[in-house]
């Protein structure tokens, strides 16, 4: 038995209601799923930054008591290990530039961690501007969220 094209227009016409409908939920289904991992990837991005820029106060306030401070500026880099691998961890979430300025953060406070307390101020200079780079590109990165 053939189906003629006259029965499949008829069958299209008594479901046309129906066919309208179905491509309605899958084009709703397809856009609420895209929705929900935008909305998903700005929460992740937008936690990882708020965290990363809490670290970074911390870092700025532990560097600065390391080098200006009575205290042993020892006890204060050890401290500020902790947060820069913190800082980096965080980073590996969020996007671009992020994860490579916590990246020479980390480089920049393996080289001059140890000068800090020292009579120069080139160790805090250096450390300083690594964390206002990581403290930017942040900024930079919740800027760009949709």
């Amino acid at each position: 038995m053939k189906i003629s094209t006259q029965q499949i227009a008829d069958q299209v016409r008594r479901n046309l209601v129906a066919l309208i409908s179905l491509v309605i939920a899958i084009t709703s289904l397809g856009y609420n799923t895209w929705r929900n991992e935008v909305s998903e990837h700005n929460r992740t991005q937008r936690f990882g930054a708020f965290e990363t820029l809490l670290l970074l106060g911390e870092l700025e306030q532990l560097t600065f008591d390391a080098h200006y401070g009575d205290g042993q500026p020892q006890a204060f880099t050890r401290k500020g290990w902790a947060t820069v691998r913190t800082v980096r961890d965080i980073a590996m979430i969020i996007d671009q530039p992020v994860p490579d300025a916590a990246d020479t953060l980390h480089a920049t406070w393996s080289l001059h961690s140890g000068g800090l307390g020292s009579e120069s101020d080139d160790s805090v200079d250096a450390i300083r501007e690594a964390i206002a780079a990581t403290r930017a590109a942040t900024r930079e990165a919740l800027l760009a969220l949709e």
